[in-house]
């Protein structure tokens, strides 16, 4: 079983190795990052998460059974005005570890934090659309595709579109009492 549990300044070694080109830089952190990711970006990103008020929350995915930490992920952009936040950083680290719903995971205790803790009416997030699996997987958390940003990140000489996802907190609370986690 994954819980998530904060990010801590322990894990950055962790998180620096799993990171390993510019490619996959971008598709984790997006545009807020610079390769090769390391640890005072990292001090940076964690600065004023994890605080009360804080608009970021950071989390690495913690796996009980073996005892270490296999992901990470963040609830960000937390307007609590507006009540609404957006997901993002998401990573199963170990690639063997991939496609065991580890990710699935992950999602759906942010989902819990967001709306149930937080009170947040909106998730959102943002997912290259040539990564199948994390979109048919954040379909099956409930995640409806808004729409796709065409070219909105640039690597290298190329461009990537980027697709759109949301979830609203009644959509949610139907699912999990529908299906419960």
């Amino acid at each position: 079983m994954v819980e998530l549990q904060y990010f801590e300044r322990s894990d950055f070694p962790q998180l620096v190795a799993w990171v390993t080109s510019p490619e996959f830089l971008l598709q984790w952190g997006g545009p807020g990052f610079d390769y090769p990711l390391d640890e005072p970006q990292l001090e940076q990103y964690v600065l004023e998460a994890n605080r009360p008020g804080s608009k970021v929350l950071v989390f690495r995915g913690f796996d009980t059974e073996s005892g270490k930490v296999v992901g990470h992920i963040s609830l960000g952009q937390i307007d609590r005005k507006n009540q609404s936040g957006r997901i993002g950083k998401v990573l199963v680290g170990d690639p063997a570890m991939r496609g065991k719903g580890i990710g699935q995971s992950m999602i759906r205790q942010t989902l819990d934090i967001a709306f149930d803790g937080l009170q947040l009416h909106r998730v959102s997030l943002g997912v290259f659309d040539f990564n199948h699996s994390a979109i048919e997987m954040y379909r099956k958390v409930g995640f409806t595709l808004e729409g796709v940003l065409r070219d909105a990140r640039k690597i290298g000489d190329d461009y990537w579109n980027l697709c759109e996802m949301s979830i609203l907190a009644h959509e949610w609370k139907t699912r999990k009492t529908a299906t419960p986690v």
